[in-house]
């Protein structure tokens, strides 16, 4: 499985920007979804969609500004992120797994990862 994100880039507080996440390889069944990393801090758990894009769960941090979507081929992921702040300066990766549930506790388990594409938001 191959996840390629793209979309990052320097944005002011308050603006928006989509990221996307590419999948390609054997990906039928994958829930897929979103992690970031700031700098001198632990990966964290943002967002994760099923497979069929009817489901889907938020951290606490993001919820009501982003919004997670993946097309209808279900081979590409979204994430829009609304009302951005400072502190969202990071490094958000795509992910995917077979498994749809606790995404935030399996940050060491799920199956495959994308690079990571930086997204800073400016004050």
């Amino acid at each position: 499985v191959q996840l390629v994100e793209s979309g990052g880039g320097l944005v002011q507080a308050g603006d928006s920007l989509r990221l996307s996440c590419a999948a390609s390889g054997r990906i039928f069944g994958y829930t897929m979804g979103w992690f970031r990393q700031a700098p001198g801090k632990e990966r964290e758990f943002v967002a994760a969609i099923s497979w069929g894009g009817g489901s889907s769960y938020y951290a606490d941090s993001v919820k009501g500004r982003f919004i997670i979507s993946r097309d209808s081929a279900k081979t590409t992921v979204y994430l829009q992120m609304n009302s951005l702040k400072p502190e969202d300066t990071a490094v958000y990766h795509c992910a995917g797994d077979q498994i749809y549930t606790n995404w935030g506790q399996r940050t060491n388990t799920l199956e495959a990862w994308g690079q990571g594409t930086l997204v800073t938001v400016s004050s």
